[in-house]
C-alpha cells in the first residue's frame, strides 16, 4: 500500500523528550516501512523515519521561537499532503480536526486518528464531518456519534523500556507528563505528602501552564521529598520508570489514552490511576496496578501496588500494546477502507455502463 502518515508538526517525529502523538506516529511509520509498504512521512524536517519525509518546516515548530502562528505551518502541510493525495492509496490523519475539510474535497481517504478529547467547540467541527472514518485509541474516547471503524489502542516497542525487577532503594513514586490542571501533578504532590513517600517528577511546562505550575508546583519542590527534574529525553525516561516503585497517573479529564501508564507498566512499574477515560481500558485492576475514585484513595492503594508481580506489568503490555498489535491493527483498518473505495468505484462503473 502506499500510505500517507501526518504528523502535527508541534514536536518532532519521534520526539526527543514529550510527545505522544509523535512517538505514536514513529513507531506506526517506521513498522508499515518494516512490512514492505510505501510510506511517506508528513512531519518537521528534523524528524527520523524509515519512511520518506515531507516537510515543510525544518525543525519542531516548539522549537523554534521565530515560529508565531503554528496554525499557518499546519495549513501548509495539510496543502502538501493533499496536492499529491492521487499518489496514496490512504491517508492516515493525526492532527485532528484541521484535515476534515481538506479530506472532503479528494477521493483518496482519509482515516483520521482521533488523539485528543472532544471540546465544546469541536464537536461541531467532527458531527458536520461525521461520516469520515475515524480510528478511537480507547472505547472510552467515543463520546460523539462518528463513523468509527475500529478502536486500535497505542502501542510501544517493549524493547524501548527495560525491564526492571526490583525498584530502586530507596524506594519513590513517580510522575511523569505535561505539568497541566488536567494531567494532575498537583494530586501526585498531595498523595506523596498523605503518604510520607519520596516523589520524582518530570515533563515539559507549556507556555499555557507556565503560571499553574509557578503556583501549584514549585513552591513544593524542595528536591528532597519532592524533586523536578525537568523535561527528559527516552533513555531517562525509561530509567526513571523503571526505577520506581509506583507510578501515580492521577488525571483530572478523560484522558484519551494514557501513554505513560503503558510505558510505566513495560518497565515494570505498577500504576495507581484515577478512574476517568481510558484508565479501565489500559489497567488490570488489582493485577498490573489499582483504579480508585478519589485521590485519597491513590494514596492508601500504595502498600497493596507494592505488593503486584512487576513482570506481569511487563507481560500485560507485551500481550495488549505492543507496536506489533497496533500496526496489525491499523493494517486490517487500511485494507478495509481500500477495498469498500475500490467495491464503490467498481459498482459506479458497473451502473454507469448499464444505464449507457
Amino acid at each position: 500500500m502506499k500510505i500517507a502518515q501526518v504528523a502535527p508538526l508541534w514536536e518532532r517525529v519521534p520526539p526527543l523528550s514529550y510527545g505522544g502523538i509523535e512517538l505514536v506516529v514513529s513507531r506506526l511509520t517506521d513498522e508499515l516501512v518494516r512490512r514492505g509498504h510505501e510510506v511517506t512521512l508528513f512531519a518537521s524536517g528534523d524528524s527520523q523515519t524509515l519512511a520518506n519525509l515531507e516537510a515543510v518546516y525544518l525543525r519542531a515548530l516548539r522549537l523554534d521561537q521565530n515560529v508565531q502562528d503554528y496554525a499557518v505551518y499546519q495549513i501548509l502541510e495539510l496543502s502538501q499532503v493533499y496536492q499529491q493525495a492521487a499518489e496514496f492509496d490512504i491517508i492516515h490523519s493525526h492532527v485532528g480536526m484541521t484535515a476534515l475539510p481538506l479530506a472532503s474535497l479528494v477521493s483518496t481517504p482519509t482515516l483520521h486518528t482521533l488523539h485528543d478529547s472532544f471540546t465544546k467547540d469541536s464537536r461541531k467541527v467532527f458531527s458536520y464531518h461525521q461520516n469520515q472514518p475515524y480510528v478511537s485509541i480507547s472505547n472510552a474516547q467515543r463520546q460523539i456519534n462518528l463513523n468509527y471503524v475500529g478502536t486500535v489502542y497505542n502501542g510501544i516497542e517493549p524493547l524501548d523500556y527495560p525491564f526492571v525487577a526490583q525498584p530502586q532503594q530507596p524506594p519513590y513514586l513517580v510522575f511523569l507528563g505535561r505539568f497541566s490542571p488536567a494531567k494532575g501533578p498537583q494530586h501526585a504532590i498531595a498523595i506523596a505528602k498523605q503518604s510520607g513517600w519520596c516523589l520524582k517528577m518530570a515533563g515539559k511546562v507549556d507556555v499555557v501552564d507556565s503560571k499553574f505550575f509557578e503556583q501549584e508546583i514549585a513552591p513544593h519542590i524542595d528536591d528532597q521529598q519532592i524533586e523536578y527534574l525537568g523535561e527528559i529525553n527516552h533513555a531517562e525516561k525509561a530509567e526513571l520508570l523503571g526505577n520506581a516503585a509506583i507510578t501515580l497517573f492521577p488525571i483530572t479529564w478523560q484522558e484519551p489514552f494514557g501513554l505513560v501508564m503503558i510505558e510505566s507498566m513495560a518497565t515494570g512499574t505498577p500504576v495507581i490511576a484515577i478512574n476517568l477515560g481510558s484508565v479501565q481500558e489500559v489497567i488490570a485492576h488489582g493485577i498490573t496496578g489499582f483504579i480508585c475514585q478519589n485521590y485519597e484513595e491513590m494514596a492508601t492503594m500504595i502498600p497493596a501496588a507494592l505488593k503486584l508481580t512487576r513482570q506481569t506489568c511487563r507481560e500485560h503490555v507485551e500481550n495488549k500494546f505492543s507496536v506489533n498489535q497496533m500496526v496489525n491493527g491499523y493494517e486490517a483498518i487500511y485494507k478495509q477502507i481500500i477495498e469498500n473505495r475500490i467495491n464503490l468505484i467498481n459498482a459506479y462503473i458497473q451502473t454507469a455502463s448499464i444505464q449507457i
